[in-house]
């Protein structure tokens, strides 16, 4: 399994496995613990597995979680996923930056993203299923949403939105994001 830092986001690393196929499919090993602790990650810190599905167009995002944060292993098990993550960490060199992905079940690559950054991504086949390994448990109290098309963000979405859960459909803006937190420190 190749392992890349990603450079836009300090901290963040694109697993990249190699599937091996033959006329009945393929196999691939979506989790190494070799692989993982090889840039010193826990292997042993995620708590909760999750899986999503999602239609051609359905956007989710931009999500992330206060206090302590929440770091995630982030992969499309199957279909295509336009994946966006944005470094919102104000001590970190790659501070606002942002990173996108092309996720697929052609490559299983799984993105590892860092507590403190914000990640989102859209569906772009008639079904994606993104799968999620988490480090903390579920706690909606720390739920926080930036709305996916805030200017200062200018992320390029390849489709129109088909979709947005009402939590997206009316999260605040970036800057509004950032001065709650402020004020909260």
């Amino acid at each position: 399994m190749k392992v890349t830092e990603v450079p836009e986001i300090t901290g963040a690393y694109l697993f990249e496995p190699t599937p091996h196929t033959d006329e009945r499919g393929f196999f691939c090993r979506t989790f190494d613990v070799e692989a993982v602790r090889s840039v010193g990650l826990d292997p042993y810190a995620f708590v909760q597995d999750s899986v999503s599905r999602s239609a051609r167009g359905v956007l989710r995002g931009m999500h992330l979680r206060s206090g302590a944060g929440e770091a995630k292993l982030v992969r499309c098990s199957y279909g295509r996923i336009f994946d966006v993550v944005v470094d919102l960490r104000p001590a970190s060199p790659t501070y606002l930056r942002t990173a996108l992905f092309d996720l697929s079940d052609a490559t299983q690559r799984t993105l590892y993203i860092p507590a403190g950054c914000a990640h989102g991504f859209q569906a772009l086949t008639e079904t994606a299923d993104t799968s999620y390994r988490i480090d903390r448990a579920h706690d909606p109290a720390e739920d926080v949403t930036i709305a996916f098309d805030d200017p200062d963000l200018a992320i390029p979405w390849p489709l129109p939105p088909a979709l947005l859960s009402v939590r997206d459909q009316k999260a605040p803006s970036l800057a509004e994001v950032l001065k709650h937190v402020q004020e909260e420190s």
